[in-house]
């Protein structure tokens, strides 16, 4: 849903501003509440508070509505960050969580995004500006009529006024805006260009840029983790989000290298962890580097992931004799003995099918129950894929679900809470487990 709405405007096609942003929404979800179809509802929610609040606004004149939707948004927390909040935090940038959180979560370009949104439910045209460093709305009065709703002759450009949804409530007029760019040096000759109307393509490529800024920004602050309050995205589905979105509507400019500097990223996305999207690739991916050697190296790779992925996997059955030397199943969540992180079981051996090499720089054998026991492949919380000892493996009752589920979705079906297990999602290897 999410890349052929990105696709619809490659194309050349017009969608709202607020289904271009959602589609970002879609990549980490992870069954909240925020899709494409919900977002829609949520904005039309909004948009029937402000009538029920101001039951006269269908009569007001467009710089009045304007304003009463700027009023309604700012003080229900749907626009700006809150003061105590970091202006980067990852989920600043998705307009699914801004519309469904209690607090302030959304960056300038997100909340200019929802404003513009509620608009047009009120008939009013409003778009991104263009402007550097910060995103402003531009709201446009009906043809033949000023924004106070005096007529205009028809041959008139139409009359137009700046919003600052993210700061205030109040309009910001153009004067002031040309006297920042003035300070910025910015020529006068490209005044009129800053203070224009911004596409929906460029607004996707700002919001993509905003999220790898902002994932940037947290690694190098924290690691990244997953919690259920505040929402906060999963950094792996946003920067994949950002990633499509960036190769599928590059900016006119932007040379093929330019744009050909994402592909590994991407593609080693695919591979680990979104790897039923090969599909994707070739259909909406594949033809824009046609002729070019990306287009080449593109195809080996997708070449190379079908063919690892058609080779019949070695099955492993929990016999009575297996499953008297291997404890533990696929699904079960663990908690290592020796330096105490979680994780879940994805697969086992019977006893360690590893190399000389690495079993020899791990210590394998200094192990109490040596080489000869079960190890485990495991998926731990901090996104490392691990093989560990089954006498370092420690069964735990800890609820955990939610986080791993999010990393684990090409291995897991869903997370049963009453047996602290997931249902595995990779039969065809460990039919029994």
């Amino acid at each position: 849903m999410a890349i052929k709405e990105w696709v619809k405007l490659k194309d050349g096609q017009s969608i709202p501003v607020e289904r271009a942003l959602a589609s970002f929404d879609q990549f980490v979800l992870h069954k909240r509440e925020g899709d494409i179809e919900e977002v829609s509802a949520r904005i039309d929610s909004v948009a029937q508070s402000i009538r029920l609040e101001h039951p006269d606004i269908a009569d007001a004149t467009p710089r009045r509505k304007a304003r009463l939707v700027a009023i309604y948004l700012y003080r229900h927390k749907l626009t700006g960050i809150e003061a105590s909040s970091e202006y980067r935090n990852l989920q600043n940038s998705f307009i699914g969580l801004a519309l469904n959180s209690d607090a302030r979560a959304a960056l300038p370009l997100i909340s200019v995004g929802i404003f513009c949104s509620v608009v047009k439910r009120f008939n009013l045209v409003a778009q991104p500006c263009t402007f550097p460093f910060h995103v402003y709305a531009i709201v446009m009065a009906p043809h033949g009529q000023t924004l106070d709703a005096r007529p205009l002759n028809v041959d008139s450009p139409p009359e137009m006024m700046y919003m600052d949804p993210f700061r205030s409530e109040d309009e910001v007029f153009r004067n002031d805006l040309e006297a920042q760019l003035r300070t910025m040096g910015v020529p006068h000759g490209n005044h009129e260009m800053l203070l224009g109307v911004s596409s929906t393509a460029e607004m996707v490529r700002r919001t993509a840029r905003n999220i790898i800024e902002s994932i940037q920004n947290t690694r190098n602050i924290h690691d990244l983790r997953v919690s259920n309050d505040p929402p906060y995205p999963e950094s792996d589905g946003a920067l994949y989000s950002a990633l499509w979105a960036l190769l599928l509507l590059p900016d006119d400019n932007e040379a093929l290298s330019q744009r050909a500097r994402y592909l590994p990223y991407l593609m080693d996305h695919v591979e680990k962890q979104f790897l039923f999207d090969v599909q994707l690739i070739e259909m909406y991916m594949l033809p824009s580097f046609a002729g070019s050697q990306y287009f080449v190296q593109l195809c080996d790779a997708l070449h190379a992931m079908r063919l690892g992925d058609s080779v019949p996997k070695q099955v492993k059955r929990r016999t009575p004799e297996v499953s008297k030397s291997v404890q533990f199943k696929v699904g079960q969540v663990f908690r290592h003995k020796r330096y105490n992180y979680q994780g879940v079981i994805t697969g086992w051996d019977v006893e360690c099918a590893a190399g000389e090499t690495w079993m020899s720089q791990m210590g394998v054998d200094r192990l109490s129950r040596g080489r000869h026991q079960s190890f485990y492949h495991v998926l731990v919380e901090d996104k490392s894929v691990r093989y560990v000892a089954e006498e370092n493996i420690v069964d735990t009752d800890i609820d955990t679900g939610v986080n791993l589920m999010r990393l684990a979705g090409r291995h897991f079906k869903r997370w049963d809470r009453p047996s602290k297990t997931y249902f595995s999602n990779i039969k065809d290897e460990y039919p029994d487990d």
